[in-house]
């Protein structure tokens, strides 16, 4: 299915979501027609944001919107869809596109298994009316269940296309770049001799990756981290539940900036809690890398004034080596809460790898590693 003609059939004309790997092709689409464009296109910082988001432009203009997402988001926009979208509330129509990972019988991550299991389900239980796109659907074929999604849609419910992987094709080229010079692995391996063999909580996606590859370019071992290969925008959280019970031992997380945005009411729990021994690290590339590069909106805000309004004692910003080891061992050395974001480049190398221990393994073993602090 072309890409262009499934935006053509659905026939809306604004989307807001949040970018996956799966649904590259209209990510790509999108930006190269609209880029970032209040009228056409927005990309937000969670999927029940954009659900709200979506919400409020049919209440301002009565037409039907388009939010995109990757299947992990559905429970993102289960409150909203609920309790805000539903025929027995406010009756507000909207069309879900959903890039089905983990799909039943087709080889991905560990933290996409289940929820591919249960993507249709968990639409159909928020009676959502759901077709799903593969490879072989044709252009006839969505025109017709566009029709009978509109007698739907009219009715004031939602609608979904699940999207099977390659199923959208003839995607337009987009490059994604910013100018920041520092490159994430680096900067990974940077922490990674600040840490010593304090324990590390990591984010979702490359960041994750970087970081086990460091350990074995190293020859170190993996036990001293806690991969967070799901749940994007916990990182900090579940980094702050070991802390408060880990008081004596120095913990640090790496965030990424689309995680931070996903749950930035997170950095309001830590910075009221303050804890001592908790160095917050958040590698702001301004992208949604993992999954493509599009944009967030992190390289337009002031996570730094952010982190001090939510109570953080100490928050700095750098962008060149000498000031990260210079504020990472800082951080190390003072027993405060801190912040440090660096500025980093958009891109990684071609053959970076996957960890090669079971999400279960990981965290056995990262368990066994607190116990003796």
């Amino acid at each position: 299915m072309k890409v262009g003609s499934l935006v053509q059939i659905i026939g809306a004309d604004f989307y807001t979501g949040v970018p996956d790997s799966q649904l590259k092709a209209l990510c790509n689409y999108l930006m190269d027609t609209y880029g970032i464009d209040q009228n056409h296109h927005i990309i937000a910082a969670n999927e029940g944001n954009c659900t709200a988001l979506a919400a409020g432009y049919h209440l301002a203009t009565g037409k039907v919107p388009v939010v995109y997402m990757q299947n992990s988001g559905e429970g993102n926009i289960i409150n909203p869809v609920a309790s805000l979208l539903n025929d027995k509330v406010y009756a507000i129509p909207m069309i879900f596109i959903v890039g089905w990972r983990g799909e039943p019988g087709v080889h991905d991550e560990p933290q996409h298994i289940y929820q591919g299991e249960v993507t249709v389900r968990l639409l159909e239980d928020m009676d959502i009316k759901t077709f799903i796109i593969g490879k072989d659907t044709t252009e006839d074929e969505l025109r017709a269940v566009m029709e009978d999604f509109r007698k739907v849609l009219a009715a004031g419910k939602q609608v979904a296309f699940v999207v099977r992987k390659g199923a959208l094709t003839n995607a337009p080229e987009v490059e994604y770049k910013n100018s920041n010079k520092l490159i994430r692995e680096e900067i990974i391996q940077h922490i990674v001799k600040a840490a010593g063999e304090d324990p590390i909580v990591s984010t979702t996606g490359k960041p994750s990756r970087e970081l086990f590859e460091t350990r074995a370019a190293n020859g170190q071992s993996h036990k001293y981290d806690f991969l967070t290969v799901g749940s994007m925008g916990h990182t900090s959280s579940i980094a702050l539940g070991i802390a408060i019970n880990k008081p004596e031992q120095r913990i640090w997380c790496v965030d990424g900036d689309g995680a931070v945005l996903m749950h930035m009411g997170a950095m309001a729990v830590l910075g009221a809690n303050k804890p001592k021994n908790l160095v917050h690290v958040v590698i702001n590339n301004g992208a949604h890398e993992t999954v493509g590069g599009m944009p967030t909106v992190a390289a337009q805000i002031d996570l730094v004034g952010i982190a001090k309004a939510c109570g953080y004692p100490n928050a700095v910003c750098v962008d060149q080596f000498a000031d990260l080891d210079r504020e990472l061992a800082a951080a190390k050395g003072r027993n405060e809460l801190s912040l440090i974001e660096v500025k980093c480049a958009i891109g990684a190398r071609e053959d970076l790898g996957r960890p090669t221990t079971t999400a279960l393994e990981n965290k056995q073993n990262f368990m066994a590693y607190l116990a003796t602090l």
